[in-house]
């Protein structure tokens, strides 16, 4: 999971959010490391008083946005719209494995170079084909590392597609409206673009108010939660270069997808 500027380390969330998805069979086991299993441990008294209050929870809302994220990429490349994907920040998340084992795409997997070292080392344990993991840094208008060099290593004539996930509440909004005009500006080389991404926005549950105090204590700063409807998100998404952009709850049916959007934007 990629941290705001300054800060390489890997988040104790990273390692929760790893974890979370080995126990639910969206990872391998490989992929579970132990300072995930610590924290899932230490956050589960508060996720039993949650859901014993009839209240979303923390590990639900993870699970609820990555099958989410997953339906929606997995739905471009079987239409044939997307053939290369570019996940950023894209920490301890078996997506890139996954869909390199079901689909004839092109992945890649993109965050700051100590998390990408430990990403390359974790799937190098793995049988089977696996992404391509690089160093990168969401903040970077140019230069080596920046979304820009690694998109000149792609085929300009193959749709493709960035994904963020568990990214876009660590910063604050001036830094986001950059980063969707970056993306927008990458994706606009090529024939086809998607983005594809989680939001939170403000809600009053247990699990935001936890997992907002947890993200807040990792990174020593605020989370920010920058909109105040789904409206209000596509209408910048709209100005940063996305025309068509629509967000919604990641499973309106349960109460953990209703405190989570999913972004789904086009080039």
């Amino acid at each position: 999971m990629l941290l705001p500027r300054g800060s390489e380390a890997i988040s104790p969330t990273g390692h929760y959010t790893g974890y979370v998805w080995v126990r639910n069979g969206l990872a391998p086991q490989a992929l579970a490391t132990p300072e995930g299993k610590l924290f899932y441990r230490a956050v589960q008294p508060a996720m039993v008083v949650s859901r014993r209050l009839g209240q979303p929870t923390f590990e639900g809302m993870l699970v609820a946005r990555h099958r989410t994220l997953d339906a929606l990429l997995g739905g471009a490349i079987e239409r044939g719209e997307i053939k290369q994907v570019i996940e950023i920040a894209a920490g301890l998340s078996a997506r890139g494995w996954r869909f390199n084992r079901r689909y004839d795409v092109e992945y890649i997997e993109a965050d700051l170079p100590k998390m990408a070292a430990r990403k390359q080392h974790l799937l190098d344990r793995l049988d089977g084909p696996t992404p391509r993991v690089v160093a990168l840094d969401a903040l970077a208008e140019d230069g080596p590392e920046s979304l820009s060099a690694l998109a000149e290593s792609l085929d300009p004539k193959l749709g493709t597609a960035i994904v963020t996930e568990g990214l876009l509440n660590y910063f604050d909004l001036d830094a986001v409206a950059a980063m969707w005009r970056r993306f927008a500006d990458v994706l606009r080389r090529f024939p086809t673009g998607a983005y594809f991404a989680d939001l939170v926005l403000p809600d009053d549950s247990l699990v935001q108010r936890l997992g907002t105090g947890l993200l807040t204590g990792v990174v020593r700063g605020r989370v920010h939660l920058h909109f105040t409807d789904d409206a209000e998100a596509a209408g910048m998404l709209n100005d940063c270069g996305f025309p068509a952009a629509d967000i919604a709850p990641a499973d309106p049916a349960e109460p953990s997808g209703r405190i989570v959007h999913v972004i789904d934007a086009w080039t």
